[in-house]
């Protein structure tokens, strides 16, 4: 195989004309090249919390419902068809006859079963198993509440028909299964390698994994690429017009923008800072800026002094000027944020939002709560991913912070999957993060603080607030559901145990030869859909492919992986 690689590009290399670049082989051969900010933490779907690893997981798995490319609604995924009863507490998924794991085993219904018990395992400690709490006793299990799956709204009515079950009406449940927390998981492949529960094992290692969805893991070299190749066993394998996605994990967005330049890259993750306006001026056709469902905040620990004090976290939040923040750090036309949803959100309405730049009334809070004038504060760490995008932003909040209470912060920078650790084993004062949602809709930025939630790594926790996220989840009227998240949401901002700065904007670099590439409000791109167009008709040989990824970097911290929070 490797000579046969050594061979082909050789010969693309050789021929007449002048020297192709990276991009030019791969649009021969039919793989696109896309720069995806990081190396994934994980593969396996009901792990991984991250936008770096999503991005891949879609291309590899697919659940029960698909996403439409350009409303962002749910379509017809491994089921070819469901229905509902009359208030939507009950569903019946028919799966497709021909949806085929990768190595030719049928995906049945007890597959999901078996992938459901899974996530919501306490021993497997899913932080994503909070999407599945609309199902009937999904949260008591996850509780250890009851321990007999049986008993949860999960039945396999035969190897084609699967059952849910809610608590309550559920309108939004096709939409929910498209997202990769609810991708099924192979699972004789997952019993190969360990129990059911166990977490980390080699299942997920290229020739190891057996996947569902249109492409297939080829190749996982840390530090340069996932490579997926085509599927020819996906049910729906004649719509697939790629025959592979390279995903390179560079870290430095500057390093990633010469790639681009250079011909080594089809779609960036990021833009630079500083490269952002000389792009706009020149008026490029290759820079998008898109609208983003997307919130950018800081997480407060709660669980101990100061940010335990309410007063504190509001006078953090009063110090800053968020609009100087995104006039002249972020520059990416950002509207800058006082709520958790974005306001944009279909369908719902912000409450009034107690946030606001004022200085003297954050001096008068801190000082309340026993720190006039910043004496006595103790020692604070801001903890987040090194970028060219985070850092500055970082130094800004450090600065406000320091000119306008008094305090002083220590950034403290660490790698991915080190801060990811940190961020979840509670080891931060204040933390960098960020929410894109995972449908358009405002429950995707409210569930996740309930005090059971294992993405809620605040420590925060309220009666009211958690009572409040059940009650919506159990409104049998749509409107009526909305307005009681406007109530959790008005509770949330009350507390305030985040610092929301600005609601995101999509900014990447690419290619005019990528197609079916789709801007919309959640930035989903089922890959399926994409393909490049290009004036060539040559064939080319598809396993192992293109030269090394660009060189980055030396310093592996300096990354920017896009991430879901």
């Amino acid at each position: 195989m490797r000579f046969l690689l050594a061979i082909h590009v050789l010969a693309l290399l050789s021929g007449c004309g002048p020297r192709r670049t990276r991009v030019e082989m791969a649009d021969v051969v039919g793989i696109i090249i896309i720069g995806n900010g990081s190396d994934p933490a994980d593969l396996d779907p009901q792990i991984t919390v991250g936008l770096v690893e999503f991005d891949i997981l879609t291309a590899l798995f697919e659940g029960l419902t698909a996403t439409d490319p350009v409303t962002c609604a749910p379509t017809p995924g491994v089921a070819e068809s469901w229905t509902h009863n009359a208030d939507h507490t009950a569903y019946t998924f028919t799966l497709r006859p021909d949806a085929r794991w990768s190595n030719g085993d049928p995906v049945t219904a007890q597959d999901f079963v078996f992938s459901y018990e899974r996530i919501l395992s306490p021993a497997f400690a899913a932080e994503y198993a909070s999407l599945l709490f609309p199902i009937k006793n999904a949260r008591a299990f996850n509780a250890g509440e009851i321990t007999d799956f049986s008993q949860v709204g999960v039945k396999a009515l035969d190897a084609h028909t699967l059952q849910l079950e809610m608590e309550g009406p559920t309108p939004q449940l096709p939409t929910l299964l498209s997202h990769n927390a609810t991708f099924p998981v192979h699972p004789a492949t997952i019993l190969k390698y360990g129990k059911m529960t166990d977490r980390n094992t080699r299942w997920t290692k290229p020739g190891n994994m057996v996947s569902n969805g249109p492409f297939v893991l080829a190749d996982w070299n840390i530090n340069e690429r996932v490579f997926v190749k085509k599927n020819p066993q996906y049910w729906d394998a004649d719509t697939v017009r790629l025959n592979g996605i390279s995903f390179l994990p560079i870290t430095n967005q500057n390093t990633e923008e010469r790639a681009f330049r250079s011909g080594q890259l089809h779609i960036t993750d990021s833009v630079p800072l500083s490269k952002r306006d000389g792009y706009r001026d020149a008026d490029s056709p290759d820079l998008h800026i898109d609208p983003w469902l997307a919130t950018y905040f800081y997480l407060l620990n709660a669980r101990k002094p100061p940010f335990d004090d309410v007063r504190v976290r509001h006078a953090f939040n009063a110090a800053i000027d968020r609009q100087a923040l995104v006039d002249t750090v972020t520059r990416g036309g950002e509207p800058v944020a006082d709520t958790i949803v974005p306001p944009y959100t279909t369908g719902y309405q912000t409450p009034p939002s107690p946030i606001r730049e004022d200085v003297a009334l954050a001096r008068r809070l801190l000082a309340e709560a026993g720190y006039p004038g910043g004496e006595g504060f103790p020692k604070v760490e801001l903890l987040y991913n090194t970028s060219e995008t985070h850092r500055p932003i970082a130094e800004a909040l450090q600065k406000m912070w320091h000119d306008n209470l008094g305090v002083d912060i220590e950034l403290v920078n660490q790698s991915w999957p080190v801060y990811l650790n940190r961020r979840k084993n509670g080891e931060f004062d204040i933390a960098r993060a960020g929410w894109i949602a995972d449908y358009n809709d405002a429950g995707t930025f409210l569930t996740m603080w309930t005090s059971d939630s294992g993405l809620n790594h605040t420590g925060w926790a309220n009666a009211t607030f958690d009572q409040l996220i059940k009650d919506a989840e159990q409104a049998g009227d749509p409107q009526q559901r909305l307005d009681i998240l406007h109530r959790a949401e008005a509770v949330f901002l009350d507390e305030l145990p985040i610092v929301p700065l600005y609601y995101y904007t999509r900014i990447y670099l690419k290619r005019p030869e990528v197609k079916g590439w789709t801007p919309n409000i959640l930035d989903l791109h089922p890959y399926k859909y994409v393909y490049l167009k290009t004036d060539t008709d040559d064939e080319g040989h598809v396993d192992g492919l293109l030269p090394p990824a660009p060189t980055q970097s030396p310093n592996p911290a300096n990354q920017e992986p896009s991430t879901k929070n």
